[in-house]
C-alpha cells in the first residue's frame, strides 16, 4: 500500500491509524476529537489542522478501511478473466478479507458496522463505486450473451440481492460462520447459468392462497 508523500498526508495517515485503534478499543461514540488529540500528544487545535471536524476524520477512516477493497475491485476489473470468474473474484476476494477481519476481532468488526450505519452518507460513495464496477462486469457478461432480456440496472439489482450477505457487513456478521467462498462460487454459477428475463414457471401461480 503506497504511503502518503507530504508531511500533512503522513500526519493524517498516522492520526487515522490512531483513531482506528481507539475506535476498535472503545467504540465510535466513546471517542472524541479531544481524546484523539490527547492520545496523539497534540493540542485539539493542532488536530483540527488535519481534520476540520469529526465527520472529516470519519470520512478518512472510511477511506482507509475501504482502500484495500477498492484496490481489489480495480485489480479484478483490470484483469483478463472471463466475466463469470471475474464476478466471483470481485466478490470473493473482498469477502475473504472481511471474514479475516471478523475472525481477527469480531468486536472491532461490529464497531465498523455501527460506524457505517451512523455515517452512511459518508460511506455511500463506496457502495456506489462497487455498483459501478459490478455494472462493468455485467456489461462484459451481456456481450457474451448472458442475462438475456434484462437491462444492466435490472441485472445489477438482482445480483446484489442474491449476494447481499457477502457484501453487506451488517448482514454478513449475523451468519459469518456459514458463509464460504465455495457457496459464493455456486451462487455466481447459478447467476450465470440461470439469470434472465424468462418466466420459467415461478410466476405461474399469482395467488398462493388459491393454489
Amino acid at each position: 500500500m503506497a504511503r502518503p508523500q507530504t508531511d500533512i498526508e503522513a500526519g493524517r495517515e498516522r492520526l487515522v491509524e490512531l483513531a482506528i485503534t481507539m475506535l476498535e478499543e472503545r467504540g465510535n461514540s466513546a471517542v472524541t476529537m479531544t481524546e484523539i488529540a490527547a492520545r496523539a500528544g497534540m493540542s485539539t487545535a493542532n488536530l483540527y489542522r488535519f481534520f476540520e471536524n469529526k465527520d472529516a476524520l470519519i470520512e478518512a477512516v472510511a477511506e482507509y478501511w475501504f482502500r484495500p477493497k477498492v484496490e481489489i475491485m480495480e485489480d479484478v476489473i483490470a484483469s483478463d478473466l472471463d466475466p463469470r470468474r471475474k464476478m466471483f473474484e470481485f466478490f470473493a476476494r473482498r469477502f475473504a478479507g472481511m471474514k479475516a477481519e471478523w475472525e481477527r476481532d469480531p468486536v472491532a468488526f461490529a464497531t465498523y458496522i455501527e460506524l457505517g450505519r451512523e455515517n452512511f452518507d459518508l460511506v455511500r460513495s463506496y457502495v456506489d463505486l462497487g455498483d459501478h464496477y459490478l455494472s462493468v462486469i455485467v456489461g462484459e457478461a451481456m456481450a457474451d450473451g448472458y442475462f438475456a432480456g434484462l437491462t444492466v440496472d435490472e441485472t445489477l439489482s438482482l445480483i446484489n440481492q442474491m449476494v447481499s450477505v457477502y457484501v453487506n457487513i451488517g448482514a454478513m456478521e449475523l451468519i459469518m460462520p456459514r458463509l464460504t467462498t465455495d457457496k459464493l462460487a455456486r451462487i455466481i454459477d447459478a447467476i450465470f447459468d440461470g439469470l434472465s428475463a424468462d418466466d420459467r414457471g415461478a410466476k405461474a401461480v399469482t395467488d398462493l392462497r388459491a393454489a
